[in-house]
């Protein structure tokens, strides 16, 4: 299975955000699984990369061009340059199998999202699995919470993604479907 992950490129986060998305890349590869990724060598991006490398497993990037600067990327089995972000994403949401989010700023929430809107539309059958490590995403999720009592959207859009805090967990959930 291509896992698509999305999440932070900045290596100043805490250090818990870095060692466990990278556990999870060692257990994605350990599991087989490919990484389905912006092709980042830092943040969450790098962490996972190097993981999935340890274990064994493949690496796909999907940039746009004006990442392809020495440094910023990684190296990966199959490097895709794209056009811009739009495209970026769009080609990463097309090669994966399953959905990662990861901890992450704005970027992440756009793809999250994205993901999760395509998945309420019926426009991909793909499994999300929202990495909350260390609580991260509890706010986000007191917000949907409160969306969905005030009835802001359809019911059981929050039934569309799993909130997993392990990697074992998030693999197992993506996994199952």
């Amino acid at each position: 299975m291509n896992i698509c992950l999305f999440g932070s490129a900045r290596d100043s986060v805490p250090e818990i955000y870095i060692t466990q998305t990278e556990a999870l890349g060692r257990l994605m590869g350990a599991r087989g699984h490919g990484l389905v990724f912006g092709g980042g060598a830092r943040g969450m991006m790098g962490a996972a990369a190097r993981g999935v490398r340890t274990g064994g497993g493949r690496l796909i990037g999907i940039a746009p061009d004006f990442f392809d600067k020495p440094g910023v990327l990684v190296d990966c089995d199959e490097l895709i340059i794209t056009e811009d972000m739009p495209a970026r994403k769009t080609k990463m949401i097309e090669l994966a199998d399953a959905f990662v989010i990861a901890p992450g700023g704005v970027g992440t929430m756009d793809e999250f999202f994205e993901v999760l809107t395509l998945l309420s539309l019926e426009q991909h059958e793909k499994p999300i699995a929202l990495y909350n490590i260390a609580g991260f995403y509890d706010g986000l999720l007191a917000f949907l919470e409160k969306a969905a009592a005030e009835d802001f959207f359809l019911p059981g859009l929050l039934d569309l993604f799993a909130v997993t805090d392990s990697p074992a967990e998030a693999l197992d959930y993506l996994e199952s479907k």
